[in-house]
């Protein structure tokens, strides 16, 4: 199952890659303004991170995840351990099928008759092979929703260079488009809005109100922070406007902290902080008593979620005495899958292509450290 993967640089980048390449995924074409060709033969490609099926796996999916980055080897067997305490098997194979199978159903309910692949970018299916499929299936033209929803490099940027390495790989093969970004799509929203009163319900009433609201996502590098989007600066911009729509959702006005998570770079290099642990640490010196905490930022109860959040963070809060609860992910809620369709839907009309469809060449780009000579 290990494949051979690019090597990249500790800030995400091949030394001898064409900045312009993210936005290459359709073999040259700016995606169209116009509505989809009649008649044309297309897919949606659910493209995501890929995790390990089983104990065996565990070690070359992280040093695939990690090659060229610099990460020493007792972090990648600290991070194994996570994976073997469930077995080696990450959840997110299994979410990202159930995902799928929600799409299928919901395209199905709207008439559209379309196929959806599934590829990943650092395990089985790899995207490469689901490249050569559809290509194979007279595919002529993929709409790519990632399972992710915010702009940063590796959010973003790495999953259109996914598609231009799938097709180089295959030598051609459909055009392509990634859909946008869509923290603040309204399913997504919803999803999210759900979760959180759901964990605020659960709550005791005595602390309901007054528990502290903490959104969480993936910490990445400062530098890759600075140069996400056309303008910088987009990840955590982004992440505040999806929490913020989430929150006043479900309490108008209410305030909310945005801290970090699942950093796993080496400790020479600044990434986004506070970190959730420290954060819970400050609240509880702070004088707060209840906190509940939402990952926007990720889309399923993957393993970050389930091991940053559900044990460390909650054993955390409980050595703190804070009262602890913890919001779902967006996951298969109806409001997601629905909104997903939407996004497909609106590229398939035409209209002004969105950021995370329609990049520019240096969006998101960091540039690459040099390498050692010799």
């Amino acid at each position: 199952m290990p494949r051979a993967t690019v090597d990249i640089t500790p800030a995400g980048q091949r030394p001898d890659e064409d900045p312009s390449l993210a936005v290459r995924n359709n073999g040259g074409v700016p995606p169209s303004a116009e509505p989809a060709p009649s008649g044309r033969r297309e897919a949606l490609l659910v493209l995501s991170f890929g995790g390990p099926e089983g104990h065996d796996d565990v070690m070359p999916f992280l040093e695939n995840v990690t090659r060229g980055r610099g990460i020493p080897r007792e972090r990648l067997e600290e991070v194994a351990e996570h994976y073997h305490h469930f077995g080696g098997v990450s959840p997110i194979n299994d979410q990202n099928k159930a995902l799928i199978a929600a799409i299928e159903d919901a395209l199905a309910s709207a008439g559209v008759d379309l196929p959806v692949y599934w590829g990943n970018r650092n395990w089985g299916p790899y995207v490469e092979d689901t490249w050569a499929q559809m290509a194979g299936d007279g595919i002529e033209h993929v709409y790519v929703f990632a399972t992710s929803a915010y702009a940063s490099f590796s959010g973003c940027r790495q999953y259109h260079e996914d598609v231009a390495r799938a097709r180089v790989s295959y030598g051609g093969g459909p055009t392509a488009e990634k859909l946008p970004h869509y923290f603040d799509a309204p399913g997504f929203v919803r999803a999210n809005a759900d979760a959180l009163a759901a964990a605020l319900a659960s709550l005791p009433e005595e602390v309901r109100g007054t528990a502290r609201l903490v959104a969480t996502a993936h910490s990445i590098p400062d530098v890759m922070a600075a140069v996400a989007g056309p303008d910088g600066g987009a990840y955590e911009a982004e992440l505040t406007a999806a929490a913020r729509r989430v929150v006043d959702a479900v309490d108008a006005g209410r305030p909310f902290d945005l801290v970090w998570q699942s950093r796993s770079g080496p400790p020479s290099v600044p990434w986004l902080e506070p970190d959730i642990n420290d954060h819970l640490r400050t609240l509880a010196k702070d004088g707060e008593t209840a906190v509940v905490v939402f990952p926007v930022g990720f889309v399923s109860d993957h393993l970050e979620v389930i091991w940053d959040l559900d044990n460390e963070a909650r054993e955390t809060a409980e050595e703190l005495g804070l009262t602890f609860a913890r919001a779902a992910t967006a996951g298969t809620h109806p409001a997601f899958v629905a909104s997903v369709v939407d996004l497909l839907q609106e590229r398939r009309a035409g209209g002004a292509p969105r950021l995370g469809t329609n990049c520019p060449a240096a969006c998101c780009f960091v540039a690459p450290r040099p390498r050692p000579a010799g």
